[in-house]
């Protein structure tokens, strides 16, 4: 039996992006894995869940003394010796899934680096973020034991750009949650009920931040003569000022709430899925997408290719024609819509949180 600490407080405070992935990750973990001993850390915060807690007879969780800010300043920038796995009661392995690695005293560690976004496109990180990762992140991958990776060109990056070496990367791959999967249109539309939204309409999905590319997707948009509206889902993240006009545009629909049960029916009504990233670690919403039988659209660059294949169009994400291209094909040729629908059911059956559930064990299990 292997004793693994894990740092949950992402999974506990976070409701999308890294916290939503350490949750369905841990998740299918706790299901496939009945036997190790689980110690899961946690800082509080005002958005603290712990309904979202695990409750497994071989997971136990344990507070940190600290709020989540000032247990993160405590470890990270003062780097006062409050041992992660000295506070998780003894372990063998601790795990830090949210890119910086928590200080521990005996135990073998693992850090999960999602992206490299401050690095590769700084501008598009707020910059008290981009200045804080650009400190803790070099020093997390440098004394880990082991470096997770959501995707190969994640892999890859750390590689080129902290020297990592490749024997010690592992690539653990996120998957679609079991929700996401074709519906039939009446139920699809009875799920949106109370949400206005026009048909045809086409769909881009994601926290709104400049490395989401949005404010260019609409000046593509605006250059086409289709019938579609396009709607804009995405909690309101960063950066964000001047992108708030061109969402009140022409048949442009940004709904501020959307629930888990409203996205899987936007994706299913939706005639097609344009991602149009300037970068991404892994890109859940293509393969959401693909899930539900949509056909995507995204950009060629950093892991979106990895993800989708080639069971989706592929562009420039800074030539708004080339965004244009891609959307008027999708728009006006039914038959390439049906033929991309159908391989991305296929591709996003590659992926699976029970196998990158199982892979993550090996990774503890060969560190203890």
């Amino acid at each position: 039996m292997v004793r693994i600490g894990i740092d949950y407080t992402a999974g506990l405070n976070q409701q999308a992006g890294v916290g939503r992935l350490t949750r369905q990750l841990m998740s299918a973990l706790f299901e496939l894995d009945r036997t190790d001993d689980y110690r899961l850390l946690y800082a509080r915060s005002p958005t603290t869940d712990l309904a979202a807690m695990p409750d497994k007879p071989n997971v136990r969780a344990r507070a940190l003394p600290l709020p989540e800010r000032w247990q993160n300043i405590a470890w990270h920038r003062a780097r006062l010796p409050l041992w992660a796995d000295v506070l998780a009661g003894g372990v063998d392995v601790f795990h830090s899934p949210d890119f910086v690695l928590a200080p521990v005293l005996h135990a073998r560690s693992v850090v999960t680096v999602h992206d490299l976004t401050f690095v590769i496109r700084p501008e598009c990180a707020a910059p008290s973020l981009r200045r804080y990762l650009s400190a803790v992140v070099p020093r997390s991958v440098r004394h880990a034991d082991r470096v997770l990776a959501d995707s190969q060109a994640t892999a890859e990056d750390l590689m080129r750009l902290y020297s990592v070496p490749a024997n010690k990367v592992d690539v653990i791959y996120c998957a679609a949650d079991a929700r996401f999967r074709p519906m039939p249109d009446a139920e699809a539309e009875a799920t949106l009920a109370g949400l206005e939204i026009a048909r045809p309409f086409f769909l881009t999905v994601g926290t709104l931040e400049p490395r989401k590319n949005v404010s260019r997707l609409i000046d593509a948009f605006h250059t086409l003569d289709i019938p579609h509206h396009l709607v804009v889902v995405g909690a309101r993240g960063w950066l964000y000022d001047d992108l708030l006009a061109k969402l009140s545009g022409r048949r442009i629909l940004a709904p501020e709430r959307v629930s888990d049960g409203q996205l899987v029916a936007l994706y299913n009504l939706a005639d097609f899925v344009v991602l149009p990233s300037l970068y991404e670690g892994f890109g859940i919403p293509a393969l959401e997408a693909m899930a539900c039988g949509t056909p995507v659209a995204c950009s060629n660059v950093a892991s979106l290719p990895e993800v989708v294949g080639g069971a989706g169009l592929t562009f420039d994400p800074e030539d708004s024609a080339a965004i244009a291209i891609a959307i008027r094909r999708l728009a006006t040729e039914p038959s390439l819509r049906h033929d991309l629908a159908q391989a991305g059911l296929a591709q996003a059956l590659r992926f699976s949180w029970r196998d990158s559930a199982r892979q993550l064990k090996q990774v503890y299990e060969g560190l203890a």
